[in-house]
């Protein structure tokens, strides 16, 4: 039995949402709702959603800051509904990681077919939005990192950082390739800057700073870290 397509709806409008979940219903969406931006982020790692309809002007959040958020641990398809029609609004949510932009009001049948293009496109391989390895765990949704329950306080950007490790945990990420995600392209010969900001977050998050279980040490390539995989199949041997 082939599994039904899930959306969730964030828009702060009870008649739109009630607009949406007829139209997505009748089209064999299992629809789920919410209505402020937060909800919203919670609702995603909940219910892991194919599709996502979000509307920009949100009561607590504005919806190009929810999609920055989701952006960090998310590639689920997002389509944007929204009222403002300037050139300059859909540029920016499109470079902010929308993969569509609706103006409201909408045809139904444009709308589901504009949902049908988003999730032919959809970036494969969802990340896990919680990261946990011996007593380490990252929420990627509540941006919030702590060590045997103790919460650990990050900069901006040894967060990004950290982020970035645990989205690709088990894999080897070259200097050059953080160096451009966390720092900007300009910057991909600054490995001064990476050395540095690798240090004092091993000492922020590993047990044994010098001795690190976490970020292993590719030399002359990268890092990597490692991932709660590796526990269990040393524990199998």
């Amino acid at each position: 039995m082939m599994k039904a397509t899930v959306a969730l709806v964030i828009d702060d409008e009870v008649q739109i949402r009630r607009l949406l979940r007829v139209a997505l219903e009748a089209a064999g969406y299992v629809v789920h709702e919410a209505g402020t931006g937060q909800q919203g982020l919670v609702e995603i790692a909940m219910r892991r959603p194919d599709v996502v309809l979000l509307d920009l002007g949100l009561p607590d959040l504005a919806g190009l800051a929810v999609l920055g958020r989701l952006r960090e641990w998310s590639e689920v398809p997002v389509l944007i509904l929204s009222v403002r029609d300037d050139e300059s609004d859909k540029v920016a949510a499109l470079d902010a990681g929308a993969d569509d932009y609706v103006t409201k009001p909408f045809g139904t049948a444009e709308l589901l077919a504009r949902l049908r293009v988003a999730q032919r496109r959809a970036r494969p391989a969802e990340e896990n939005a919680v990261f946990a390895r011996r007593g380490f765990v990252v929420d990627l949704v509540a941006r919030r990192v702590t060590r045997d329950g103790q919460e650990i306080k990050l900069t901006a950007t040894e967060y990004a950082l950290l982020r970035l490790f645990v989205r690709h945990a088990g894999r080897v990420i070259t200097h050059r390739q953080i160096l451009r995600e966390v720092w900007g392209p300009k910057s991909e010969e600054h490995r001064q800057y990476l050395r540095v900001y690798v240090t004092h977050l091993r000492q922020k998050i590993e047990h044994h700073p010098t001795a690190p279980e976490l970020i292993k040490t590719e030399p002359g390539i990268g890092y990597r870290f490692a991932s709660a995989e590796e526990d269990a199949k040393a524990n199998s041997k």
